[in-house]
């Protein structure tokens, strides 16, 4: 039975990531756009904050990740729009397995997507990656793309359309990054919004960058469990909601 579940994992991961492969488009504007804010907003945050290279590269990174969830929550709606997700549900393989098989793809797109940018963020912005943080930076965009990949399965089985998911997605990612603190450091926005910041993931995505960046390990305990409690809530949710038939493409 193993066996069999790893085989059939393993095909579905497999022909999503074809998918992914085949259409890399949001991947790539998802990862072209933020190096280019990257370079024009460095100079301001230099002179305006001491960690300017650091909110230079982890905004824009925070946000876009954001953006990214288009891209997980678009690989569960393509199928429903083809009418091929009923069959995959009418198959032996079990909801576990088909989502691990939409999941993982879209876990290694968030994970290039991020690592790109950070590797840039590096390379041509000169942040200051010394070897011995980067096994932390490494927890954290994991433990963040974890996040993200659950939001995204949970509203590819909310979304009615295509266009429902990307004004989600949209006006989510802009509200996250902002209230978060990704376009301004949270101790300089009004006091109601300070107040606001911890409610939002992208809060908690900067802290742990931060932290990590810091080599802060006792900095990254918080805003790794609320990340992975992020990812628990939302995942049992999409599982939830496609178990009982919310996914089905008549509901489209």
């Amino acid at each position: 039975m193993t066996t069999d579940t790893l085989l059939r994992t393993g095909l579905l991961v497999r022909h999503n990531l074809v998918l992914r492969l085949r259409d890399p488009g949001q991947l790539i504007s998802y990862v072209a756009i933020p190096m280019v804010l990257m370079l024009v907003l460095k100079p301001l945050y230099m002179e305006a904050l001491d960690s300017g290279t650091v909110q230079a590269v982890t905004g824009p990174l925070v946000m876009f990740s954001v953006f990214a969830l288009a891209v997980v929550g678009n690989s569960i709606m393509v199928e429903r729009e083809w009418r091929t997700w009923d069959r995959l549900r009418s198959t032996r393989a079990g909801r576990g397995e088909l989502l691990l098989g939409k999941m993982v793809p879209g876990f290694v797109v968030l994970l290039v997507q991020q690592g790109v940018l950070m590797v840039y963020g590096a390379l041509v912005l000169g942040l200051d990656v010394p070897a011995a943080v980067i096994g932390w930076v490494a927890l954290a965009i994991s433990v963040w793309g974890l996040a993200l990949l659950s939001m995204g399965a949970f509203l590819a089985t909310v979304a009615r359309s295509r266009s429902d998911l990307g004004m989600v997605t949209d006006l989510g990612a802009i509200s996250i990054s902002a209230l978060g603190g990704a376009l301004v450091p949270v101790d300089l926005m009004p006091g109601w919004a300070q107040h606001v910041a911890p409610f939002s993931p992208g809060y908690w995505a900067m802290s742990l960058l931060r932290a990590a960046l810091s080599e802060d390990g006792a900095g990254m305990v918080r805003p790794v469990l609320v990340c992975l409690a992020i990812a628990l809530v939302f995942g049992v949710l999409a599982a939830y909601r496609l178990s009982r038939g919310w996914g089905r493409s008549r509901l489209l």
